[in-house]
């Protein structure tokens, strides 16, 4: 993996943000995504404006539909070279 660099961090991602990311990169409307997780459209709309928690429980479900690992969702801004040198 010596053949690429680093992207410097450029700015921070919210919870909602990274929900709506993720969604648009499969795209994914709030309402397909409901479908797919039975959590109403209004409450993923306020979850991608950060006006409502995730919450554990709905990490889970929306990492189920989006493919990806919860933890992506919750810690969006979470940097492993900082935690191994902490």
């Amino acid at each position: 993996m010596k053949n690429y660099l680093d992207s410097p961090k450029r700015t921070d991602v919210s919870v909602g943000e990274s929900v709506k990311i993720i969604r648009q990169l499969q795209e994914l409307s709030q309402n397909e995504l409901s479908a797919m997780t039975g959590i109403p459209q209004s409450t993923l709309s306020a979850i991608e404006h950060d006006r409502v928690n995730l919450g554990v429980e709905r990490a889970k479900v929306l990492a189920r539909a989006l493919k990806c690992h919860p933890a992506v969702l919750v810690f969006p801004n979470w940097d492993i070279e900082e935690s191994i040198a902490a």
